[in-house]
């Protein structure tokens, strides 16, 4: 399997969300200190701050969409597939799904949806790729 564009914005993807974690585990350290942080969540703790619970939301909706863009990158590339709309669609998915992440943790709703909508289109663009080549 080479190197492509395609498997770079993966690559980039898959790092951006191993990342994800970090602001609200630190939000969790600022409100309850080290200690209790590194403990499991209790009743009588403070909560998150709402940014971080929404921090926490979207890297487990970044996950879920990797999931599902990851596999088909792979396929593609084990294919030898890798066109115009495939190396767009592959920066378009990365871009979208930063950008979701960031309006989702400043809790911005309609650019949150259209940011999805776009990664799930650059999704849904690498699928059709696949079923038009293995036809």
């Amino acid at each position: 399997m080479q190197s492509t564009p395609e498997l770079a914005c993966l690559a980039i993807a898959a790092a951006a969300k191993a990342l994800m974690w970090v602001p609200y585990i630190l939000a969790r350290i600022a409100t309850n200190g080290p200690l209790r942080a590194l403990g499991n969540p209790a009743s009588f703790l403070p909560g998150d701050p709402a940014w971080a619970q929404r921090a926490k939301r979207a890297h487990a909706n970044a996950v879920e969409n990797l999931v599902v863009f990851a596999p088909l990158v792979l396929i593609a590339a084990a294919l030898g597939v890798s066109t115009g709309a495939t190396v767009v669609a592959g920066k378009v998915y990365l871009l979208a799904r930063l950008v979701h992440y960031v309006v989702y943790v400043a809790g911005v709703p309609g650019v949150r949806t259209l940011a999805f909508l776009t990664g799930f289109g650059a999704t849904v663009v690498f699928a059709l790729t696949i079923f038009e080549h293995a036809v």
